[in-house]
């Protein structure tokens, strides 16, 4: 078959969007991400069986009220601590040993966007539901009493839309821990959880796959919900 050199300039681009690792056109970025080593991780090895293949992206809040001036990397660190320390804190004791940090992406209030657990194994959850195949993206602060920051919600966006194109997880499989685990849990609080009831966040996410810079508007307060922004005084 004779084909021009022009209509091989013109045909394979779009060849190699087709073809693309993630299984979508490869618009989006990797958003920049607080090492492990920067922050100083001490992750305890994760067993071989719970390793996993990321179909669902469940976002939570740390539901812990965020003091203004506090340390993000010192609450993921305290959190990595936490976790591996609860047979020895919890009263009555338990039997939950977590090796590292429960999620694989806390976000700051500031927009920062931590290196938490590897997405290869699941994540941890104190509710019942089946943490497999999950990628648990986690937003520092109590969404029940006080409100995301912008730069928050737009981290949250930017991350959640690399990880659908990144893992070939469909905008259907983002979800509110509430939706995993139904009638347990408020998470990730009323204030973020605005945003999947009336379709604004998904809608964000599906722009910033589009290779767009989606208009992040948090909107007013709920007439029910906090009114101060998280960090504020």
């Amino acid at each position: 078959m004779n084909v021009s050199r022009k209509a091989l300039t013109l045909v394979l681009p779009s060849f190699l969007i087709l073809l693309s690792p993630a299984g979508f056109a490869a618009t989006v970025e990797k958003p920049p991400l607080v090492s492990k080593e920067a922050w100083g991780s001490k992750a305890a090895p994760i067993p071989c069986s719970r390793r996993q293949v990321p179909v669902w992206i469940t976002i939570h809040h740390a539901g812990e009220f965020w003091k203004a001036g506090a340390d993000p990397a010192e609450s993921v660190r305290r959190l990595q601590k936490w976790g591996q320390n609860r047979p020895k804190l919890e009263q009555p004791p338990r039997d939950t040993y977590w090796p590292d940090l429960p999620y694989h992406f806390p976000i700051a209030p500031d927009g920062r966007i931590f290196e938490g657990r590897a997405v290869a194994y699941e994540p941890e959850t104190n509710t019942k539901y089946s943490v497999n195949g999950n990628i648990g993206v986690d937003m520092l602060g109590d969404f029940e009493k006080q409100r995301p920051s912008i730069a928050q919600i737009r981290s949250c966006v930017a991350l959640t839309a690399w990880l659908c194109q990144t893992y070939r997880i469909d905008l259907a499989h983002v979800r509110g821990h509430m939706d995993a685990a139904p009638g347990q849990t408020d998470c990730p609080g009323k204030d973020f959880y605005r945003y999947f009831e009336d379709g604004q966040l998904k809608r964000w996410i599906g722009t910033a796959m589009d290779g767009k810079c989606p208009d992040i508007d948090p909107g007013a307060a709920l007439p029910d919900g906090p009114s101060k922004p998280i960090g504020e005084p």
